[in-house]
């Protein structure tokens, strides 16, 4: 029944004074949203989405939503499986079902305007083209490696964090680890002396394949479009080895050879090195999976190690896998994956660790953590430790050297124009085709 008080009122009337008597009532709001008790408020969260979320990018998602400041709110993934077993990650993490899921990343890029950064893990092939669209876009990008399939790509990428202000880091994730840092800092800071020699592990992998797999029948476009997966690659016929398993990692219009491991180490060998004079870097082919040398031109050898039969505990210079070393007249140091503690030619080198890395720190302002240094640069808009020019410079020399391979001759590389001295035929090899729609 309604009450006497109520009659002649308006529905409209009705709900507004019961609006006014609410407001005269305590509003309780919970510690979270005020940022007390340890939590972040919203307003300053990071807002973040993901494109590409199997393998690598489910890892780098972990990671990132252990963040309290980082607030994860959309997952994109051409793969049903992957989109959706990222977005109950993330939703068990948030306690809600609110992440949402999609499938092709132009629209998620078009829709989601209150994101304020990505996290890019696709396969290889859409590194580049994904980050140009997301910086477009206005996103801040954290893109796993290698950051590129071409140095006209890489250049893109670049040019695109510059013109549109964007944080840019790539995944070289050693730049940031203590025993990978120790070893780059003990390099640059000149306590091994002039450097003559840097290494980095490039495993070459036996060659890419240019075949095509045989057609099978396409999934439905929800489980996987096909087209989108291919993006800016040649089209051919679907067939699952592709997509499980990593199959595409073995045929050269989806990848590179040796860019697939020098992305994760030649910007390590070249942080401990005075790049700032060097204009050009000469190559030496050596042969099929054989180590190259190679040397700038300030007179220092960059040797891209290939490990012996692709065994790396039979590494000569460091033990386990996407390492970097540096050799000078007063020693030598070297870490990889799976440190204690960073390899020394005398232990007397290892007496001053703890005051190299707080040296580095201080000097940097930077944490020992690569995906934090990222989030760190979007609130301050400095540049990354591996920012958009040290992903291209070492992808350049990685590139290059996969030209090197292709062509099978000596060849010199101009760092500055990024072009060879004198080879049409290797500077056209800097760039592939890409298929429309798919441009930058």
């Amino acid at each position: 029944m309604i009450n006497e008080t109520h009659r002649g009122l308006t529905r409209r009337q009705f709900l507004a004074r019961g609006a006014a008597g609410a407001a005269a009532l305590p509003c309780l709001i919970p510690a979270s949203a005020l940022g007390r008790d340890g939590a972040v408020a919203p307003s300053e969260r990071i807002v973040m989405g993901g494109i590409g979320m199997g393998g690598r990018g489910a890892y780098d998602l972990s990671v990132l939503l252990g963040m309290p400041d980082v607030q994860w709110v959309a997952v994109c993934d051409v793969l049903k499986r992957q989109r959706q077993a990222a977005k109950n990650l993330v939703d068990n993490k948030m306690g809600n079902r609110d992440c949402a899921a999609y499938s092709d990343m132009r629209q998620f890029l078009a829709e989601r305007t209150d994101v304020d950064a990505v996290l890019i893990a696709t396969g290889d092939r859409w590194h580049a083209l994904a980050s140009v669209l997301a910086m477009r876009a206005g996103k801040d990008v954290y893109c796993e490696k290698p950051a590129c399939l071409t140095m006209a790509q890489g250049q893109m990428v670049a040019e695109t964090a510059r013109r549109y202000a964007r944080v840019y880091q790539t995944g070289a994730q050693r730049l940031s680890e203590p025993h990978h840092v120790f070893a780059i800092e003990m390099a640059r800071s000149g306590r091994l002396g002039p450097i003559h020699t840097a290494y980095a592990d490039c495993r070459w992998r036996d060659g890419l394949r240019h075949d095509w797999l045989p057609a099978e029948a396409e999934p439905s476009k929800d489980e996987l479009d096909w087209d989108i997966w291919l993006g800016p690659c040649p089209w051919r016929p679907y067939n699952s080895g592709y997509v499980n398993g990593g199959g595409w990692y073995h045929f050269y219009d989806f990848a590179t050879d040796v860019a697939m491991w020098g992305a994760h180490t030649v910007a390590q060998a070249l942080a401990g090195l005075d790049m700032s004079g060097v204009q050009s870097i000469e190559f030496e082919f050596a042969g099929p999976d054989q180590t190259m040398m190679t040397r700038l031109s300030n007179g220092v050898k960059l040797v891209l190690y290939r490990v012996p039969g692709s065994v790396w505990e039979k590494c000569e210079y460091w033990h386990g896998a996407c390492g970097e070393r540096f050799d000078g007249p007063e020693g030598w140091v070297a870490a990889a994956d799976g440190y204690s503690e960073t390899d020394v030619s005398s232990p007397a080198l290892l007496r001053e660790y703890r005051k190299v890395l707080a040296d580095y720190t201080a000097r940097t302002q930077r944490p020992l953590n690569h995906v934090r240094d990222f989030i760190e640069c979007i609130r301050s808009r400095r540049l990354t430790v591996a920012h958009h020019d040290v992903m291209a410079q070492s992808m350049n020399i990685c590139l290059a050297a996969d030209i090197c391979e292709q062509l099978k001759r000596n060849m010199t590389f101009d760092l500055r124009k990024a072009e060879f001295v004198g080879d049409a035929e290797a500077n056209r090899l800097r760039s592939r085709a890409m298929r429309a729609p798919y441009l930058f």
